[in-house]
């Protein structure tokens, strides 16, 4: 059984990337909000679509685990850089969909998220492997938004 993440070594640099990573989730959240009860209310959606209260906290905690694996890396300079664009491309995608109301456009968005996702726990395993397994969390709910995006983009298109 693997054992726990190591604790990160700097945990003021944890905090702060907590702080970023929230912060860029909380952005997305914006754009995302108004759009809940109007436009994204009136779009047909597929039977598996979850409750809308359940992304804030899965996306909170999801966000504080890419902090954690980013501070535990961060001696890693690839896995740095993919973290740093994974959050661009992460905050797109809510612009994309809700902003813009284009499902299709956040779908190539999220495709290239998941890929992204693949690369950094590659780039995770072989030092960091607990944080790599944390991100796996993250890879599955990504694959499921992906699912999700997919087919209210087919059904609404």
């Amino acid at each position: 059984m693997e054992s726990a993440p190591e604790q990160p070594r700097n945990i003021g640099r944890a905090v702060l990337l907590a702080v970023l990573c929230t912060t860029i989730g909380g952005l997305s959240a914006a754009a995302t909000r108004p759009e809940i009860k109007g436009w994204y209310a009136e779009l047909t959606k597929p039977w598996f679509n979850p409750p809308n209260w359940i992304f804030g906290p899965v996306w909170c905690m999801i966000y504080i685990w890419m902090a954690l694996a980013a501070s535990a890396a961060w001696e890693n300079w690839a896995a740095r850089r993919t973290f740093f664009v994974i959050l661009p491309v992460n905050a797109l995608w809510s612009l994309l969909f809700f902003g813009l109301h284009r499902p299709d456009l956040a779908l190539l968005d999220v495709l290239a998220y998941l890929a992204l996702l693949v690369v950094w726990i590659s780039q995770l395993w072989p030092q960091h492997r607990g944080y790599a397994q944390l991100q796996l969390i993250h890879l599955l709910w990504v694959s499921f938004a992906t699912t999700l995006n997919a087919s209210i983009w087919w059904l609404n298109k």
